[in-house]
């Protein structure tokens, strides 16, 4: 299984209503391409990415591209509706609206099933009973093959999973060298410091001890350390990527694969350049010594470890 997911969110021309255009499906099959190229076979949507788009250009490169979809995993996500006139932005996971975003999803994409399906943010109102009600559906009907959820703890987990009778597989959260909350929960306990740290607590135990795959989103921080303002921790990226022969993307992608955890970064970027960058941390394993995930952390927090 691949080591790297491609997130597809930058994939489908502006982000509002208006069309896509001819240029906006040359960037998808180019950024489609370099992923391929990047030995990157996943690919991961969301039906609010621009307004329905980036599922909409990524079908139209299944339809052009013969034998494509039998190459690849597609995995999209529900339960956000974007801000509309009026209307604010909120949650929905209610089974109806569950059903019909799917569908929707599938129109766009070309496709006849979906790999994973990720519930994309907890919904205050949801009734766990109905959101398994219209999973089941999904499943049974052979239109979604697994599930996940993102951005959801690990008691919202097992809530919604104690009425499945199909596993969830997937939690995707951000993680990245910037965002450390994740591991910096970890260590801080019985510090003055937990208090600011907002992770959930025993989220990574709980998806290790129950087979849930932990997907990164966010994980090259929009460029920070590779191409951004200078920093000591961008410097020893750029140090890193040189002894080990790489690109500081990879050293990035590194750093959270070597976390036992196993984690999995969704690459957000559609420049084709940028993702090709990303190769070697698609297809090699890890080479951050222990000492150099450690330097890395350290660097990035700016301060010594409690």
């Amino acid at each position: 299984m691949t080591r790297l997911i491609q997130g597809c969110m930058g994939l489908g021309g502006a982000w509002d209503r208006t069309p896509y255009t001819a240029g906006d499906i040359e960037h998808a099959e180019a950024a489609v391409a370099a992923a391929l190229d990047a030995g990157i076979t996943r690919f991961d949507h969301a039906d609010i990415y621009r307004f329905g788009k980036s599922e909409a250009v990524f079908g139209e490169v299944l339809a052009r591209a013969s034998g494509l979809r039998e190459r690849i995993e597609i995995q999209t996500k529900c339960g956000i509706r974007l801000a509309e006139g009026d209307r604010p932005g909120l949650y929905d996971l209610r089974a109806e609206t569950i059903l019909a975003r799917v569908r929707e999803s599938l129109d766009r994409l070309c496709t006849d099933v979906i790999d994973t399906l990720l519930l994309h943010r907890p919904d205050p109102l949801a009734d766990p009973d109905e959101i398994a009600k219209a999973l089941h559906t999904l499943h049974d009907q052979g239109l979604v093959r697994r599930f996940g959820v993102s951005n959801m703890s690990a008691a919202q987990i097992t809530r919604l999973q104690a009425c499945l009778d199909v596993p969830l597989t997937v939690d995707q959260l951000e993680m990245s060298l910037a965002r450390r909350d994740w591991v910096e929960a970890g260590v801080l306990v019985n510090t003055p410091a937990a208090a600011g740290i907002g992770f959930p607590e025993g989220t990574l135990e709980h998806c290790a001890a129950h087979g849930i795959e932990l997907q990164a989103w966010g994980p090259l921080a929009r460029g920070r350390y590779s191409g951004g303002e200078p920093s000591p921790a961008a410097d020893l990226v750029a140090e890193l990527a040189r002894r080990h022969d790489t690109t500081p993307e990879t050293v990035l992608l590194w750093w959270l694969q070597r976390h036992p955890a196993g984690i999995v970064p969704v690459v957000g970027t559609s420049r084709p350049e940028r993702i090709r960058a990303c190769r070697d941390a698609a297809v090699r394993t890890p080479e951050l010594a222990h000492e150099e995930w450690y330097e890395l952390w350290i660097a990035a927090r700016g301060a010594p470890l409690p």
